[in-house]
């Protein structure tokens, strides 16, 4: 060993590193000077409580006087106070906190909370200010005044002060460049971010030459002060709950639900957070949550704390267990941030179960926005899976407001009728919910083990119809976090059989006993015929061609064609496009189901048929090639839109078609 001994720090190089660089915005000074007040008032509080103290604690208050002229700003208060000693002791030695020291030795009095931690907050002081003075005076008998002050150097004055009453005020005399925080409209602007909820009153005096014949004007009070979520959720109203939400989210849409969080073990966490209605365009990864420490505003970085399904949720979060770095910017995550995200999670689940058993329609309701956070937790959280399995919900194509179950009451004298007032409905508005299980159990008959679903109301309105006219009951999973959903329900019901409604159709969907007669001038069947007929017309190599006779009680109220996308093929391209972050691109192999049972389907033949070919392709001949494009496009159009071209192309197509089919009925 060459040497051993101890690593020198030298204080003229650490000051400026911690003056420009400790906290990553200048206006943090602010937050920090006020929570410093906050504390020397909870400190009296608590030394009053232990009897150290018998004199007139006072009205509790924080004044911020700020001078525009002389750019200047202050922050005194009326709490503890310091002699001598003290400031030598807590200014002098920097990172050594009082706060620490204090609560270790009132702790059995100490009801009140203590903001600081690291005993560096004052130092911010001197990122805006070019000199910084203290004059305090402490809450002990015969205490002499003291007075502090410094340029930001490592040297400091230390003298008897004038102050006469018990407190502390910090004096900034503001760098050149840093005259926004004598402005009265920024110092009411931090206070609102920052301070806003603090539990002392906080004031804001501004100095100005005295105008002829008015009087000066008293500080006025800056801060609600009231924070909602350190409130008991029984002393609050629906009013109070939504009153405070608008205050945090001005000119937004009313929530859907909230939850209040309050406990103290294993953890302190208190908050209230909101379900929003979701826009299209949210950013499901970025946090609007607001994290409080001690009623302090910290960040609204907390992506530790909440789980990530439950990022687009809003509200407030406040802990004083929740580690943060010396700066308080930003979150240390550790073993305590994770259960405290376990148990906001399970506090989330709690809050749907019991509105999903008091209140189902306004569950039902808020299903579209609520589902969101449902199937995305269910996804990534195994406990909050378990949790809510039991309410996830799908819109249903079967009518089940005759499920309702009925009560027969008999009356005083002796007639029966049926009492619904307590019975749960699954239909709100004209639209039935189901369970997965109550839908399993529902068609064990019908489809055992089956689940039908639509992921596109509108595109697959055609496919849906063709299902529940053979009484097929079909499930809508048209939110755009279905597609992924499906796969999770897949693997939790590994018994059960998902198939999307425009994927291979169903038995159930197909006549198979409608007989197939022999052409004998072409010796094919009707069906061999179509295909044939459309092979020739399309000529897509890519492209197959299925004929079946599709059930239905008319005929021609069932589409004549339908495309179907094979289902582990349409999987695995959504998941090439997912992994490459890419728009899903329409297959190129896709089936194209003609269906012979439709009218037009049987005239074609008729129209191919019909053609005598001399020289080339006869009119009769030319139209039918024509309908046929004319019917693979309209099946196309139930699945995906065209673009500039493909619109063009069909447009054309289709007055060539009307043109040939009014030349055909005129003559």
């Amino acid at each position: 060993m060459l040497e051993q001994g101890n690593i020198s720090i030298h204080t003229e190089n650490i000051f400026p590193i911690i003056k420009k660089w400790l906290y990553s915005d200048h206006e943090i000074f602010l937050r920090e000077l006020v929570s410093n007040a906050v504390d020397a008032i909870q400190k009296l509080k608590m030394v009053s409580n232990s009897d150290e103290f018998s004199g007139e604690i006072g009205d509790p208050e924080i004044v911020i006087t700020i001078d525009p002229e002389n750019k200047t700003l202050a922050v005194s208060d009326n709490g503890i106070g310091m002699t001598a000693d003290e400031v030598k002791k807590y200014i002098n030695q920097v990172a050594f906190s009082s706060a620490e020291e204090f609560v270790e030795k009132y702790k059995a009095s100490a009801d009140q909370q203590i903001i600081g931690h690291f005993g560096l907050g004052f130092y911010s002081s001197f990122m805006v200010a070019k000199q910084v003075t203290i004059d305090t005076l402490s809450y002990k008998a015969d205490s002499q005044a003291v007075n502090w002050s410094c340029d930001g150097s490592t040297e400091f004055k230390l003298s008897e002060g004038d102050r006469s009453t018990r407190g502390t005020t910090v004096t900034l005399a503001l760098q050149d460049e840093e005259h926004e925080y004598a402005e009265p409209y920024r110092i009411r602007q931090l206070i609102k971010t920052y301070c806003d909820f603090l539990p002392i009153p906080i004031k804001l005096e501004v100095i100005e030459p005295p105008k002829e014949g008015e009087e000066a004007k008293a500080p006025e009070q800056i801060n609600r002060q009231k924070a909602p979520w350190k409130e008991s959720p029984k002393s609050l109203s629906q009013e109070d709950y939504l009153e405070f939400y608008r205050y945090l989210y001005p000119f937004q849409e009313e929530p859907l639900l909230w939850v209040h969080l309050n406990t103290d073990h294993p953890f302190v966490v208190q908050g209230i957070l909101y379900f929003p209605k979701l826009k299209p365009d949210v950013d499901v990864s970025k946090g609007q949550i607001k994290l409080f420490c001690n009623q302090v505003f910290v960040s609204e970085n907390c992506e530790e704390v909440i789980p990530k399904f439950l990022l687009p949720l809003r509200g407030v979060v406040d802990s004083a267990d929740i580690p943060l770095n010396v700066s308080r910017s930003f979150l240390q995550n550790d073993r305590t941030v994770r259960r405290i995200a376990d148990y906001i999670a399970k506090k989330v689940g709690d809050r749907l179960k019991e509105l999903y058993r008091d209140d189902r329609a306004q569950y039902i309701r808020s299903w579209q926005d609520l589902g969101t956070f449902v199937k995305f937790g269910s996804i990534n959280d195994d406990k909050f899976k378990k949790q809510v399995e039991d309410i996830l919900i799908y819109r249903t194509t079967s009518n089940l407001s005759d499920d309702i179950p009925k009560v027969e009451v008999q009356t005083a004298d002796g007639d029966a009728w049926e009492d619904t007032s307590n019975a749960v409905s699954n239909t709100v508005d004209g639209k039935s919910y189901t369970t997965l299980k109550e839908y399993l159990e529902r068609n064990k008959e019908r489809h055992e083990n089956r689940i039908f679903y639509c992921t596109d109301e509108v595109t697959q309105a055609t496919y849906v119809q063709l299902h529940t006219s053979q009484g097929l009951e079909v499930l809508f999973m048209d939110s755009f976090i279905d597609s992924h959903f499906v796969s999770f329900l897949e693997r939790e019901y590994s018994q059960v059989q998902f198939s999307r409604v425009d994927a291979e159709l169903d038995d159930t969907l197909i006549d198979k006993e409608q007989a197939e007669i022999v052409d004998p001038k072409t010796n094919q069947t009707r069906s061999e015929q179509v295909k044939e007929l459309f092979q020739k017309a399309l000529n897509k190599p890519k492209l197959i061609i299925r004929t079946e006779a599709l059930k239905g009680d008319d005929p021609a109220n069932m589409p004549p064609a339908m495309v179907l996308l094979p289902e582990q093929l349409r999987r695995m391209q959504e998941m090439n496009a997912l992994l490459q972050q890419q728009n899903i691109q329409f297959p190129e192999e896709h089936i194209l189901l003609v269906n012979t049972t439709h009218p037009m389907i049987q005239n074609l033949i008729n129209l191919s048929q019909g053609a005598i070919v001399t020289k080339g392709q006869s009119p009769s001949a030319e139209l039918a090639d024509m309908i046929c494009h004319h019917v693979y496009d309209l099946a196309l159009m139930a699945q995906k839109g065209f673009d500039a071209d493909g619109m063009k192309a069909f447009v054309e197509r289709s007055n060539q078609v009307l043109t040939k089919l009014t030349d055909r009925a005129a003559h």
